[in-house]
């Protein structure tokens, strides 16, 4: 068929379609010789091509080529066949950045999918959003703006509680007495520490560390050292859901908590192999773990090291078993691209890789608990081990 004209009061060039192909060959060709032939490949250079030929000479002019990238470039790293690198898009990049500066846009809540109500609250940021409008651990969040998180619709749940700072969220809550109160919240940027400790009782310190994001050792260490002076005898560490984040942080981490020795094994792709050592001074009181089927890398390697260094127990569930560290490069088009650059282990050279790390107390946490509450069964099975840890001792 031949194109039909159309009307328009301004003029228009176009390129025939044999001109477009032309282009299209032709920088093709300039970015198939010398070094960038060598530096692509024939696959790289097959992409290239085919997003040029898209460019300039498929039918769909108004086609969404930035959709299309998206799409080939987390296929391109799926197709590596590591279930660790990742790709992502403009608006997924900052999210995550935001996130690794534990800073984001919400209303400051902490939440799991255990109910089938909707989503369990576990914690609330401190003087947040979500706070100041009146939620609390244990609530669960039944409907969102009026739709309804029952069954399956949770999983959609956390997705309906983001939007745009300034922008209000109104939560339907469902409370241990029955209570079924509406509360408003209004979105805002959070600054979000990393870590929370409590004293409970016979002088236990406990500490939840979320992330191992930017500030994640300075939060812990004011933690503990607060709960130190405070009398603690022996600490629970909590590292249930958390992801893991940087290197640094959990250099620091190991340093502060474990005696002289090394602590952690980095090997990377390009570069020699670094053994991180503990200096002499540490804390010096019984520790346990918490961990779950969520403890990601760092996480996992922090409460292995303190397994191997000081026999502290482990209580929980088996771990993810990574085993891999990741940098997160960025890319022209705003997105980024996390690769494994890395593997790493425990200082003895123990590596998580496909095992993960076994409790040694193993147990599920029970259904509706709050991590950190006084019905948190795997917390008081970490407390039973620490008695008999101090009995021993």
């Amino acid at each position: 068929m031949k194109e039909q004209p159309t009307q328009s009061t301004q003029r228009h060039f176009h390129l025939p379609g044999w001109a477009k192909i032309l282009i299209a060959i032709v920088l093709t060709l300039a970015l198939s010789t010398g070094a960038w032939a060598l530096l692509l490949g024939p696959g790289g250079r097959s992409m290239v091509k085919t997003f040029l030929l898209a460019r300039f000479a498929f039918v769909d002019i108004n086609v969404d080529l930035d959709h299309a990238v998206n799409q080939s470039l987390d296929a391109f790293v799926k197709g590596l066949g590591d279930q660790w690198s990742y790709y992502l898009d403009q608006h997924s990049y900052q999210q995550v950045m935001d996130n690794r500066a534990n800073r984001y846009v919400g209303i400051g809540i902490t939440v799991t999918l255990d109910r089938e109500e909707g989503l369990l609250v576990q914690s609330v940021v401190q003087e947040g959003p979500a706070q100041q409008a009146g939620v609390r651990p244990g609530d669960i969040i039944t409907a969102v703006d009026g739709t309804s998180l029952a069954g399956e619709a949770r999983y959609s749940g956390t997705d309906l509680v983001t939007g745009e700072a300034g922008s209000q969220v109104t939560l339907t809550l469902l409370r241990e007495d029955g209570s079924t109160p509406q509360i408003t919240c209004t979105r805002s940027a959070i600054s979000s520490p990393s870590a929370h400790g409590q004293m409970l009782e016979h002088q236990v310190g406990y500490v939840r560390l979320s992330n191992f994001y930017s500030g994640a050792a300075d939060s812990f260490i004011k933690e503990v050292d607060s709960l130190l002076e405070q009398g603690a005898q022996s600490l629970v560490i909590d590292l249930r859901d958390d992801p893991g984040g940087y290197v640094g942080e959990l250099q620091s981490i190991l340093d502060y908590l474990l005696p002289e020795g090394p602590v952690f094994i980095h090997r990377p792709r390009w570069g020699r192999e670094h053994v991180y050592q503990s200096d002499p001074n540490w804390v010096g009181v019984p520790m346990a773990a918490l961990v779950n089927q969520d403890t990601y890398s760092a996480a996992e390697l922090l409460a292995a090291q303190l397994q191997e260094s000081v026999g502290a127990p482990i209580v929980g569930e088996r771990t993810s078993g990574k085993g891999y560290s990741q940098v997160t490069f960025p890319l022209p088009n705003g997105g980024g691209v996390g690769l494994s650059t890395a593997t790493y282990c425990t200082g003895n050279g123990h590596s998580l890789i496909g095992t993960g790390l076994i409790p040694d107390a193993e147990l599920p946490l029970s259904s509706g608990a709050i991590m950190g509450g006084k019905d948190d069964n795997q917390l008081q099975a970490a407390l039973s081990l620490l008695d008999e840890t101090k009995a021993r001792s």
